[in-house]
């Protein structure tokens, strides 16, 4: 069971911002972030953790994503969005059964961008996430892509208030857990393997290890006093399972991980 069961991180390509988008507080010298995703390949069918950007951002990031650039530069090539990251780990796209959302920003919306060719793939989210992406309000709104996501083909499955968490396969291996404050519906995720290894994801809830330990304050959370509480819920998480954090966008943590077609058992 153990060799069946493998996480793979990939980078979907970078993010250049100002560091006060970044870090509160933090001034106007643009930083650069990864953009990451993942696949968990498991016996019961596989799963694309978000999937990055939409290959259309490799060729016109400004027609597809619009006025966001107005504030930062996304880099990303052809080869790091999902269909070839799946080929670059032989992991045939018929096999995805889940494509699992922590929340629909636009660089975390690459998987259900292509879901038609992931023809045998449910697409887990939150109700709130989804319901609030439909139509967000204000200056937000430039974080949505919902050319990804607001189209026919797509086989939703939303998980409501009294699903937090879900455990995907039944098995343990992959659980969702409500953390909301960057967006109202993020979720982070646990994966657990048969080593008894477990890996916390955690997304943008905590986009850095400084992030998650508090010492300093992400530039954007949406309700700040839900993102504080669920820092304080992944801490438990990450030391009740001694788990390896990977946060979602963190410069100097990223280089240090196995990256695809390397992975985590």
């Amino acid at each position: 069971m153990a060799d069946d069961i493998r996480l793979y991180l990939f980078e979907g390509g970078t993010v250049h911002l100002p560091e006060k988008n970044h870090i509160l507080g933090g001034g106007e010298n643009f930083i650069t972030t990864p953009i990451t995703w993942s696949v968990l390949v498991h016996p019961r069918g596989n799963v694309i953790i978000d999937g990055g950007n939409a290959p259309e951002v490799a060729v016109d990031a400004r027609r597809h994503w619009g006025r966001i650039l107005d504030i930062s530069r996304v880099v990303m090539t052809p080869d790091q969005a999902v269909l070839p990251g799946l080929e670059r780990i032989g992991v045939d796209p018929e096999s995805i059964r889940w494509v699992v959302q922590s929340h629909l920003h636009n660089d975390h919306t690459g998987a259900v961008a292509v879901i038609d060719r992931l023809p045998n793939a449910q697409v887990l989210a939150t109700r709130t996430e989804f319901t609030w992406a439909q139509a967000p309000e204000g200056f937000v709104a430039m974080g949505y892509c919902p050319a990804d996501y607001v189209k026919d083909g797509i086989d939703w499955f939303l998980l409501e208030d009294g699903d937090d968490g879900f455990d995907l396969f039944g098995d343990g291996v992959l659980t969702c857990w409500f953390t909301p404050g960057h967006t109202p519906g993020h979720m982070s995720l646990l994966v657990r393997m048969p080593s008894e290894r477990a890996y916390l994801l955690t997304v943008d809830a905590a986009n850095t290890i400084d992030h998650l330990e508090e010492r300093l304050i992400p530039g954007f959370n949406l309700m700040p006093k839900e993102a504080g509480r669920s820092l304080k819920r992944l801490r438990y998480l990450a030391w009740r399972e001694q788990a390896t954090v990977i946060p979602g966008h963190d410069p100097d943590l990223w280089p240090t991980l196995k990256q695809a077609p390397e992975f985590y058992d």
